[in-house]
């Protein structure tokens, strides 16, 4: 109890009838009939009616209610009634308040848009304005959820002895992974800070230092382009543990994922998380992420079209690419040309096929602008292989494995979501596991680590390893997917020295670059580092999918645009000249270039 409120807006029940109660909030909305004014008064905890009546309250304290605003602070007095017309829709709706004094705490001037209602308000104003924003009932909830979550982590956390340590936000640049926010430092001119794209080193030197359970709810920081589920500024659960090994760490992850899961959804995954292998995951979904909800599976089609008439299949082929299939069920009639060819040009843009060809399963027979490169049997094992029905339609890329499986990984997504092939009140977990060591990048023509150079190998591909065989190596790693989208990583860590200095070769490191880059975590090791490893969660990204929420903006409190723009505090932005010259620094950009 406190001199603006006895009771939050969402706490009032039949069993407060007569007593009386000061509330505060936001006006909602309100209704003027005579003498009679109706308010919903509103807090982050829900609603109650206020009512404002001359048989109740002084003429002047229904006349100022009269000319409230919504979205004004007030503070009432009154005495609880129980509601003649019941409201079923919220928890406050079997009683209301006659007021008998009311206070305005602060009016509100014109708003950008309304806060009650569902108007169609574009991101950007919402972005701006986003403290009025998180006003709005959806994101009130899922900043609730947040603290739930964190919450959730946290208690589970400790319960498992778990220390709780924080790392340097200031820390070094180091290669193998997106580009670094970079910090100058006035007192050490010319060099520069980087702000973390993770704790990875740091938990890693905390193995070393012998916490051996280690957790953190970091802030990191990526320079990379965004979209829908990324964020340049993000949050991340981060976990290590020592004298483990694999499916140690994934158990007790596991733990973990299902009471965050119970306590925000109020559903519970009672079942052992199936473990997928990256391999199979690429051959089955072509993704190392797959959503499970629903079928429509690839088919390898690459032994029938080696010897095929049709030259933009046989030609793949004899490169060394594959050829795959999905197949879009009971749509022949409606996939009009124009409707393929939509889809053919989003597998050219977005991942770089040459092409897609496409095959309909009709009454009448198979129709397809590339049937007649074929032989009978050629289609009928095309069909066979597929599994496609009449009504269906065959959809077909061929080029390099990592075309092929971006490409159709992604039209197989498009066609659940425009299908309505996925239930959207299904969850399903997934552990992804033994991911490539190795990636070849294509711009930088040289191998890149896929998680990062610490990821220790598999045992049973350690001579693989030594031998160079880059593509085959595997790594004692894993992946927790939900629903489609990766919400947490890590794998068993090398703790081995002269294993470490191999692969910081093998990624083209020489000996100077790599104590140059890493010489203070590789000089730990020396001093006795134990088997450890560790995982990371996207605290966002988990949520957003949690909530079935389409962009990670709507469970941050104050997120960045798809520029990574703050609209509302106008980051970043220019500084003065002075603030460059205290740093050393001077800008190369010319605006009239762009």
């Amino acid at each position: 109890m406190t001199y603006y409120r006895t009771h939050n807006l969402g706490e009032l029940r039949s069993s407060n009838i007569g007593e009386t109660v000061t509330l505060s909030g936001w006006v909602d909305t309100k209704r003027d009939l005579g003498g009679l004014t109706f308010v919903d008064l509103r807090d982050r905890e829900g609603k109650t009616q206020i009512v404002f009546h001359t048989d109740v309250a002084d003429a002047s304290v229904v006349e100022s209610a009269q000319k409230l605003k919504n979205e004004s602070v007030i503070k009432v007095t009154g005495v609880v009634r129980e509601r003649h017309s019941k409201n079923a829709n919220i928890p406050t709706g079997d009683i209301e308040i006659f007021a008998t004094e009311l206070e305005m705490l602060n009016a509100c001037d014109v708003l950008p848009f309304q806060i009650t209602g569902e108007e169609n308000v574009s991101e950007n104003m919402r972005l701006k304005y986003r403290y009025l924003d998180l006003r709005r009932p959806k994101m009130t909830r899922n900043l609730k959820m947040r603290h739930k979550m964190i919450m959730s982590i946290r208690n589970y956390m400790d319960e498992q002895g778990f220390l709780d340590v924080d790392t340097p936000v200031l820390t070094k640049s180091t290669p193998e992974g997106a580009r670094d926010f970079l910090v100058p430092s006035r007192t050490n001119p010319g060099d520069f800070y980087a702000l973390p794209q993770s704790p990875q080193l740091f938990k890693q030197l905390l193995m070393i230092a012998g916490v051996e359970k280690y957790f953190q709810i970091a802030k990191c920081f990526r320079d990379e382009d965004l979209r829908a589920d990324r964020q340049p500024e993000f949050t991340q659960l981060d976990i290590e543990m020592s004298f483990i090994e694999q499916k140690d760490i994934m158990n007790e992850i596991e733990g973990l994922a299902k009471r965050v899961f119970k306590n925000v959804t109020g559903e519970s995954a009672d079942y052992i998380f199936p473990r997928m292998e990256y391999a199979e995951a690429m051959e089955r979904f072509g993704s190392d992420k797959p959503d499970v909800r629903f079928g429509v599976e690839l088919k390898d089609l690459t032994d029938i079209m080696a010897n095929c008439g049709f030259k933009g299949f046989k030609g793949a082929v004899e490169a060394g690419g594959i050829v795959k299939a999905v197949v879009a069920p009971g749509v022949a009639e409606q996939f009009s040309r124009k409707v393929l060819g939509e889809y053919e040009d989003y597998a050219k843009v977005y991942f770089g096929a040459k092409g897609m060809a496409y095959i309909k399963v009709t009454e009448e027979g198979i129709n397809s602008p590339i049937a007649k490169f074929f032989t009978e049997e050629e289609m009928k094992a095309i069909v066979e292989r597929t599994g496609a029905q009449v009504g269906d339609v065959i959809m077909i890329v061929a080029d390099r494995a990592k075309v092929v499986y971006g490409a159709l990984g992604a039209i197989r997504l498009r066609l659940g979501k425009e299908l309505g092939l996925i239930n959207n009140d299904e969850f399903k977990f997934l552990w992804i596991v033994d991911f490539p060591m190795f990636e070849y990048d294509d711009e930088e023509q040289r191998y890149k680590a896929q998680h990062h150079p610490f990821t220790s190998i598999k045992e049973e591909d350690m001579d693989m390893f030594l031998a160079g065989e880059m593509d085959a190596v595997r790594t004692n790693s894993y992946d927790l997917v939900l629903n489609g989208s990766e919400i947490g990583g890590g794998s068993i860590r090398i703790f081995n020295p002269e294993i470490q200095k191999i692969v910081f070769e093998k990624l083209g490191l020489t000996p100077e670059q790599a104590k140059e880059k890493f010489g203070f975590f590789v000089d730990a090791f020396k001093f006795g580092a134990p088997p450890h490893g560790g995982l990371a969660f996207g605290i966002d990204r988990w949520l957003m999918v949690m909530l079935k929420e389409t962009s990670i903006r709507d469970v941050i409190p104050f997120p960045k645009t798809n520029k990574g723009q703050c609209l509302m505090t106008e980051a970043p932005n220019k500084v003065d000249i002075d603030q460059l010259e205290e740093l050393y620094l001077e800008t190369t950009y010319n605006p009239d270039m762009d």
